[in-house]
């Protein structure tokens, strides 16, 4: 059975910093590009880091210069670190493959708010 597990969440100011980590298991994750995802009240779910198994990474356009993602195949487990955040990155975060392929975990909130 996969399974995803987000932690490192939490609330944040402005401009502060957050580092997300997600276990995974079930699944030979070094086979597998990595993505972190997020959904914001209200909207769709949407992707905003990957990374390949050969860890080339992109991110999107909105985080870009801010977030970096990256992965430990060793530790089945990919990471978010976020600086600079802003308020429009209040979201709930949550890991999959990328495609995502599989279940959703639960996730975690992070909030930015002074």
């Amino acid at each position: 059975q996969v399974q995803f597990v987000e932690s490192g969440g939490g609330l944040v100011q402005p401009g502060g910093s957050l580092r997300l980590s997600c276990a995974a298991s079930g699944i030979i994750f070094s086979s597998y590009a990595m993505g972190w995802y997020r959904q914001a009240p209200g909207k769709q779910r949407e992707l905003v880091a990957r990374i390949t198994k050969d860890s080339v990474i992109v991110v999107v356009d909105s985080v870009k210069g801010r977030f970096t993602i990256s992965r430990d195949n060793a530790k089945n487990t990919v990471y978010l670190q976020m600086n600079r955040m802003k308020p429009e990155d209040t979201a709930v975060y949550h890991c999959n493959s990328s495609p995502a392929f599989f279940s959703w975990g639960q996730g975690t909130q992070v909030t930015v708010s002074s």
